[in-house]
């Protein structure tokens, strides 16, 4: 479930609108007065009063998302600029359920769905007309209400012919919260950001052997407005600049190479410097030079150290997406750690916890911050396991079995439906080592088990789990770099071709220690509902086992005529 960077692609959801230039060298985003939660207020009450058709159940409960995007796009290669965009999109998300909080609609997993004839209404919500939005509204409600009318008569019927299953709620109850946050505007370094675009592309280009590369500057402000029908009203504001620089090359035997940097901020001015950009940038021409010399891996078990971000989307992987609630109780899922609560799944001296209300991890911004969940429900810190002991899960409106409601986890991207995700996934070491002692371990394992040598993996640029019941539960880890270590001189060689297996029980168990050092991950996370920013937080780890396979890169022939000068 990653991506570029963790489950981590960067997406360009809602975008759209064209901002004024305010001087020449920064533009601003200025939004007009907010009327867009009363507008929202009047259509919900109007629809919790009036709607219902005869001889039929009314809804229960309504809630109105509104998502307005603005973004800034610079991107180039070559030393020049290819795409220099503003723009500003509204969407809407609808939730109507009818039943009870007890049983509703929304144990129909097809609850969404469309029956031919149906006329389907846009999500795309106008920028500037209060009645426009109601409009929007109006018809995805009046949708909405229809196919959770017949999903509830539909679920209600099939309990007729199932077994009793224990009882939970379909859906719990949660604070009336009220919360305006100031809005944020974008601010956009038109100057800066293209003349970096132009620097960066030209360092890339001066290896020849890059057959490619590009530069993204992608800069953003969400602002969501959210209401239900039991008196939530909040307006947030999420905003995310980002850097991306890409690199593509080929081996001798035609395997296709790539490396990448990324960097997030909340503002402008926390990303790196334009000097820290340009190191970023030799050092990945460096890796990618490095990599094309590196010998291919077999596949290989044996002893091996994760660096901090290796460790980080490890822990997301493995153990993060097998603990979000909606996966506990759906017969499609593995439910994998459903009945280990107050189990050991992991080592003593590890905990891992989600906290979304944590801004930064030192200098650090964290991506998966947020003041409120897309449910309306406030962020809080959940420890999901403790000294190794699973104590919790991730928590959206939907219970689990044993708990009564949200810990503030049900994430969307855009107008999707929310499901339980990750925010900011914390590893927490309760007994480490020097990294140096980290290396001297595992070359004492390495030689134990009588292994021709150890690996250090430094960087994970993406993952994939699988979590359901069709299929294996097991993991990727597509590693870039990956070193093979001598035990008897401790001599670390990069090599290439490999990715990280395993299964979930297994893998988890193999951790045998620690390092004093942590660092950050931050991305994009890919699951049900979308792309969402998360980050982890995590330590070296040590491993008596990890297994290597085969990595499916491509391989092919170059471009026929040199590069062009």
């Amino acid at each position: 479930m990653f991506t570029r960077s963790l489950c981590f692609a960067l997406v360009t959801a809602l975008s759209a609108c064209a901002v004024q230039q305010t001087h020449a060298r920064t533009s601003t985003t200025t939004a007009p007065r907010d009327a867009v939660l009363p507008a929202m207020v009047a259509e919900l009450e109007r629809s919790m009063k009036e709607l219902r058709l005869p001889d039929y159940d009314a809804p229960y409960y309504i809630a109105y998302a509104v998502k307005e995007t603005r973004n800034a796009s610079i991107s180039g290669k070559n030393g020049s600029v290819y795409l220099n965009t503003e723009v500003a999109k509204r969407a809407a998300f609808v939730d109507v359920r009818v039943g009870s909080y007890a049983f509703d609609s929304s144990e129909d997993p097809e609850v969404e769905w469309v029956a031919d004839g149906v006329y389907q209404p846009s999500a795309i919500a106008p920028l500037s007309s209060s009645k426009g939005l109601r409009h929007t509204l109006w018809l995805l409600t009046d949708l909405r209400y229809k196919q959770a009318l017949s999903s509830y008569l539909k679920m209600k019927g099939q309990k007729v012919y199932r077994p009793d299953k224990p009882k939970r709620p379909s859906f719990s109850k949660a604070p009336a919260v009220r919360r305006l946050e100031k809005r944020t505007r974008l601010t956009v370094n038109k100057r800066r950001w293209r003349a970096l675009v132009q620097t960066l592309g030209l360092e890339l280009a001066k290896d020849p052997r890059i057959f490619d590369a590009e530069i993204e500057i992608d800069l953003r402000v969400e602002t969501r407005w959210f209401t239900n029908s039991e008196g939530v009203r909040i307006r947030t504001e999420h905003p995310l600049y980002a850097i991306f620089i890409n690199g593509y090359t080929r081996a001798s035997d035609g395997m296709l190479l790539d490396r990448s940097f990324n960097a997030y901020a909340p503002t402008e001015a926390q990303l790196p410097t334009d000097q820290a950009l340009v190191q970023a940038a030799r050092q990945l021409v460096a890796d990618l030079g490095a990599l094309r010399k590196a010998p291919l891996m077999d596949p290989y078990t044996g002893p091996a150290i994760l660096a901090p971000k290796a460790t980080g989307v490890f822990i997301h992987e493995v153990l993060g997406h097998r603990l979000e609630g909606h996966r506990q109780d759906n017969n499609e899922e593995g439910q994998t750690f459903a009945e280990y609560r107050g189990r050991t799944i992991l080592p003593s001296f590890i905990s891992v916890r989600d906290d979304p209300t944590q801004r930064t991890f030192g200098k650090v911004p964290l991506n998966g911050h947020y003041t409120f969940d897309d449910e309306g429900v406030a962020a809080t810190n959940v420890t999901l396991v403790e000294k190794g002991v699973l104590r919790n899960f991730l928590l959206q409106r939907r219970p689990v079995q044993g708990f009564k409601g949200s810990n503030g986890h049900g994430r969307a991207q855009g107008n999707q439906r929310p499901v339980a995700r990750m925010g900011n996934t914390i590893v927490v070491a309760h007994k480490t080592v020097p990294r140096g002692d980290l290396k001297a371990m595992l070359l004492a394992e390495v030689i134990r088990q009588k292994k021709p040598w150890g690996l250090i993996v430094r960087d994970i640029t993406g993952g994939a789990t699988n979590t359901s019941s069709y299929g294996f539960q097991a993991f990727k880890g597509e590693a870039r770099m990956v070193y093979r270590v001598d035990p008897a001189s401790g001599t670390e060689i990069l090599v290439r071709g490999v990715e990280i297996v395993g299964t979930p029980l297994i893998s988890l168990g193999k951790i045998i220690s620690a390092g004093d050092d942590m660092g950050v991950f931050n991305g994009y996370c890919g699951a049900e509902s979308g792309m969402v920013p998360v980050s982890t937080v995590a330590p070296s780890t040590l491993f008596s086992e990890i297994e290597l396979q085969r990595s499916a890169r491509a391989r092919s022939k170059g471009p026929i005529l040199p590069r062009p000068e």
